[in-house]
């Protein structure tokens, strides 16, 4: 994982050990948005797995059928 990327997903990290187990399990995607996010940042890198991070919260809304987007 490239530096840029270690310290996108630090907020990321903490997401999923402190406030997601708080949160009720209803993410409509697999895999889900964090997982989604990890998998960008170290396949692609700093820059365009944030984009894709991004780009997938966008997609996450009710009017979105969801299902099945691994990281391209």
């Amino acid at each position: 994982m490239s530096p840029l990327a270690f310290v996108i997903a630090l907020p990321i990290r903490f997401y999923r050990r402190f406030l997601g187990p708080l949160l009720p399990k209803a993410c409509r995607f697999h895999p889900s948005c964090s997982t989604y996010a990890m998998q960008a940042l170290e396949k692609h890198g700093g820059l365009k797995g944030s984009v894709l991070t991004v780009w997938r919260l966008l997609r996450c809304q009710p009017f979105h059928p969801g299902g099945f987007d691994p990281v391209p």
